[in-house]
């Protein structure tokens, strides 16, 4: 565990003092798809760094069943950065979707890093800006575009990687859980999907969506702009 997690980008350039450090207190853990380990009063006392596999963050209305994901975390994300700055309970739920290598930190030694080691907060804060820029595209795009229009949104951020929370995100996620991104259900995405192959823009296989013609979705999403 420690040869692949010396690769996380957090540790990029670190010095080896803050990398002894590091690896004193943290400790790794394994979880299996489907689990739901972490609960709002775990991470007032750790905070969890992805090794590898994949955990979603969600919000669910219990009377409708209607679920919308917030993040889905991969490898070099971290959580829970809400509880870690205010040191309240963050209600949301956790769930496993990819079998999880994670990283587990007192939540305390990491505040402790953030007041007094400057590597540290040059890693973490440009972290943070990029946490609270997706949460704010979030709640634009839920507000403004129909869904179709925030699919095609996600087929280009899924292939631009300066677009940290969703480069490379649709590769082996089932239609299901794309409805959940996009605050929807699986038979409108299964619906969009079937339009874009008739207009030759993607193709599919098992959990996986290819572009096929870049122009094509880049013209459709200019003109999602343009209304």
């Amino acid at each position: 565990m420690q040869n692949n997690s010396t690769q996380l980008e957090l540790l990029n350039n670190t010095n080896k003092t803050f990398e002894e450090e590091f690896f004193r207190y943290a400790k790794p853990f394994e979880y299996e798809k489907g689990s739901s380990p972490f609960y709002p009063d775990d991470l007032l006392k750790y905070f969890y760094i992805v090794v590898d596999g994949r955990v979603k963050t969600y919000q669910i209305n219990f009377q409708t069943n209607k679920e919308q994901t917030l993040f889905i975390y991969k490898r070099g994300d971290m959580f829970d950065v809400i509880s870690l700055l205010d040191g309240k309970p963050h209600e949301v739920i956790y769930e496993v979707i990819e079998d999880a290598n994670i990283l587990r930190l007192p939540i305390e030694k990491v505040r402790y890093w953030l007041e007094n080691d400057a590597t540290f907060n040059k890693k973490f804060f440009p972290y943070l800006a990029a946490h609270m820029r997706y949460t704010e595209e979030l709640a634009t795009e839920l507000a403004l575009y129909d869904t179709k229009e925030r699919f095609l949104n996600l087929l280009v951020q899924n292939l631009n990687p300066n677009h940290r929370f969703r480069y490379q995100l649709l590769q082996n996620l089932s239609n299901s859980e794309i409805a959940k991104l996009l605050g929807t259900v699986r038979h409108v995405i299964e619906r969009s999907i079937k339009q874009l192959k008739a207009d030759d823009i993607i193709e599919t296989s098992r959990r996986n969506i290819k572009v096929k013609n870049l122009q094509k979705l880049l013209d459709k999403t200019s003109q999602m702009l343009l209304k």
